[in-house]
């Protein structure tokens, strides 16, 4: 079995990624094409995420390409979490994870109803209430929540999913519907009503984006596209770390995988996998920094962080798993970041990384303070040295 080294590891994050200064991109597509998915939980991870792998685009080209190129578009899959997908992986993602989530997400909300007793079939009424607001949003073309609310009142059913716990507290099904459409695959979020932090979004039909509506794929050929486009992204890697960003079973990773050519690498004493196709060298980068924002794809694209998280994670992760923003120095996490109140960026290295490291993170600092702008964004999940910085 071959060994892969973790400096070669880190020299495929840093070229794959597009996170060494030499392989950049300037196209908002073809950055996320290099991570397979953008996380977009948090909106401004979306355009943090391009400016740190990109020399000279704005948030106005991550804009045009989201709202008016439709070269990328939002939705959900992996883990029901949000991502940015290019528009031609679109098709895998649906048949892969997004039709089995409707379902689930259709039961869960119709149990919601059910227990509430507002209605005598709470199947038919969550289906019913879905289709009318379907063909509401049609005759629209681009709506608000609030706006589909008017033109069909049942959205405004007023749902108490967990009575009696201190935390729940009635709600509209306004977003449970919706949810579920576009999980089905027949809206999507379009523009938000605000700036690129805002996570208030428009709806619009998929056939705005997507005319025919999204193609059919076979949802196994669906799930080996997708594991393909993860292990040239991220391999090599251990099983458990494609089950884990999938958030699928170890039997359907082994299912998706059985058609591609694997194979298994020697990982210090963990067997990885990759393409068979993918085990030449690759060239090492010149030594990069990089300011990744929460919730990045590429920390987050593995479940086993060790080689390049170190001993870090009580700083940067939240409870939850979720990782804040990270400095990076030649292929590792050396420290974190925070935008302060007044648009500062302020840099904390959590070892001595060196004079270069530190002038290449305050170059990096500076290039991220301009593209904020006059924006002031508090990351969704805040962690420890994050609040540090703010405080």
């Amino acid at each position: 079995m071959r060994s892969m080294t973790i400096a070669e590891r880190r020299a495929r994050l840093a070229r794959r990624h597009r996170l060494a200064p030499a392989d950049r991109a300037d196209d908002p597509a073809a950055i996320a094409r290099s991570l397979v998915v953008l996380h977009a939980t948090d909106p401004a991870t979306v355009f943090l995420s391009v400016a740190a792998r990109s020399a000279r685009a704005v948030p106005a080209d991550v804009e045009r390409a989201l709202y008016d190129d439709r070269s990328l578009l939002r939705m959900l899959a992996m883990r029901r979490t949000m991502f940015v997908a290019p528009i031609e992986l679109v098709p895998v993602l649906q048949a892969s994870t997004a039709e089995a989530l409707a379902d689930k997400q259709r039961r869960t909300y119709t149990r919601f109803v059910e227990k509430a007793g507002v209605v005598e079939d709470a199947d038919a009424f969550f289906r019913d209430v879905a289709e009318s607001a379907h063909r509401a949003l049609l005759a629209r073309g681009e709506a608000t929540g609030a706006q589909l609310g008017a033109d069909e009142p049942r959205l405004r059913t007023q749902i108490d999913p967990a009575p009696g716990k201190s935390y729940s507290k009635p709600t509209s099904i306004t977003t449970w519907v919706l949810v579920t459409l576009g999980c089905e695959g027949r809206i999507v979020r379009g523009r938000p009503n605000g700036t690129w932090i805002s996570s208030q979004y428009r709806w619009s039909p998929v056939e705005a984006w997507l005319p025919g509506g999204i193609p059919a794929v076979p949802a196994d050929e669906a799930a080996t596209a997708l594991v393909e486009r993860w292990l040239r992204a991220f391999g090599p890697a251990p099983l458990s770390d494609l089950r884990w960003w999938t958030g699928w079973s170890a039997t359907a990773v082994r299912k998706a995988l059985a058609p591609l050519d694997v194979a298994e690498v020697d990982l210090g004493g963990t067997t990885g996998l990759v393409l068979a196709d993918d085990l030449e060298p690759t060239a090492p980068a010149e030594p990069w920094a990089a300011l990744l924002p929460a919730l990045d794809p590429t920390p987050m694209g593995w479940q086993e962080r060790g080689w390049f998280l170190g001993g870090h994670g009580p700083s940067l992760f939240d409870r939850n798993g979720n990782i804040g923003p990270s400095l990076w120095w030649d292929g590792r996490i050396v420290g974190g970041w925070a935008q302060r109140a007044d648009g500062e960026i302020v840099l904390r290295f959590l070892e001595d990384a060196g004079a270069d490291a530190r002038a290449a993170a305050e170059r990096e600092a500076e290039r991220m303070a301009a593209w904020y702008g006059g924006i002031r964004a508090v990351p969704r999940f805040r962690t420890p040295l994050e609040r540090e910085l703010t405080a």
